[in-house]
């Protein structure tokens, strides 16, 4: 990376900096169409994009940002809500931390900031879920903040603009890019800079087969002029993930199936599943599930025939996911590993959020119906 003539370039104060004015001329044309871009721009409905955003394409977002929106109007909707209604309507959208952070967000901005969203940076980013990045966002996109942005786009953009070879996520090279991200801002429109960067890297320098032909910053990207465009920013190695199988009862009791919540500090927490566990080394499936629902809930099951073995990758880990029709044989269900749990008939089950896997094992269940 070539300090001086970065510095030369962009942060030296007395000079010109060309990017924002080649950037604005770009998105005039360039930006798309998105529910949350309509004007004039509405904090919250800015804040609900932010939070869906995270870790998700803006493609996939589109449709569950319109129901939410539909569901929740404002924060004080949204605020009065149940936790349950909340995750209902972002089901299937994963990452469900966000959905929980953002309603007791929208209870804390009703009880301490009079239903406003906080302008600063420093007020946002007392909110749950509300880090560095989604605070400038707000500030900066609603508010016209000075505030700088750093979510993943905008890191490859800055990486091959200034052909900064070292691993992005290091503490280091991410505080570089955060003074960089703040030394481009412009004195003006600082949010709408911030967006059409991000969406630069989302549409134009993307991960792979980047489309340079069409950037409005080729002529001083870095990363460009050396050839070396598809080797940054630089990844780190994959590490392999871990693999674990996990069971699932499907209890039955006089014509109702036994579903339990998962605990609100958990993975997923505050979603509802069939009942299970991770199997132990040296542990049967059938043995598995026993002591599973015998340490959650109390109770004792026999179990019986395989109906569906679901496979899916979370971000850390992989799971084999084998569900068991079972039987309830003895003892009242408690909750002691659970948040919750009801005896429901099958054509209840759509009224309660569930993760993607358990999901699957509904639609196998609802099939056998037909």
């Amino acid at each position: 990376m070539d300090i001086d003539w970065l510095a030369y370039l962009y942060l030296d104060k007395n000079r010109m900096n060309p990017i924002p004015k080649l950037l604005a001329r770009w998105a005039k044309h360039n930006l798309r169409d998105l529910p949350w871009r309509s004007q004039p721009r509405d904090p919250y409905r800015v804040w609900v994009s932010e939070a869906m955003l995270q870790q998700t394409q803006a493609a996939t977002v589109v449709p569950y940002f319109t129901r939410f929106i539909e569901r929740f109007p404002d924060v004080d909707t949204l605020a009065s809500a149940s936790l349950d209604d909340v995750l209902k309507s972002w089901e299937g959208l994963g990452y469900y931390g966000r959905a929980r952070n953002l309603h007791r967000a929208a209870q804390v901005v009703v009880a301490d900031y009079g239903g406003q969203l906080p302008h600063t940076v420093k007020e946002l980013m007392k909110l749950p879920g509300i880090g560095r990045y989604t605070a400038g966002a707000i500030a900066s996109i609603a508010f016209g903040v000075s505030a700088p942005v750093l979510d993943g786009n905008m890191k490859r953009v800055l990486c091959r603009l200034f052909a900064i070879q070292d691993n992005p996520r290091a503490r280091a090279t991410e505080k570089w890019l955060w003074q960089l991200a703040e030394s481009l801002l412009p004195p003006t429109r600082p949010g709408a800079f911030n967006e059409a960067m991000m969406e630069l890297g989302a549409t134009v320098c993307t991960p792979r087969s980047p489309d340079c032909g069409h950037c409005p910053l080729k002529a001083y990207c870095q990363a460009y002029k050396q050839g070396i465009v598809e080797s940054v920013p630089v990844k780190a190695a994959r590490k392999t993930l871990p693999h674990y199988d996990v069971t699932a009862a499907v209890i039955r009791k006089r014509g109702k199936l036994l579903i339990t919540q998962r605990p609100l500090d958990s993975m997923l927490g505050g979603l509802w599943e069939f009942p299970g566990g991770k199997c132990r080394a040296g542990e049967t499936l059938a043995s598995c599930l026993q002591r599973e629902i015998k340490e959650e809930l109390g109770i004792t099951i026999s179990v019986g025939g395989k109906i569906v073995t679901v496979k899916h990758a979370y971000t850390h880990f992989r799971i084999t996911l084998h569900a068991f029709a079972c039987r309830h044989a003895s003892g009242r269900a408690r909750k002691l590993g659970v948040a919750d749990w009801r005896w429901v008939r099958l054509d209840e089950l759509d009224s309660f959020a569930f993760p993607v896997t358990d999901q699957k094992i509904i639609a196998v269940l609802k099939s056998k119906l037909t």
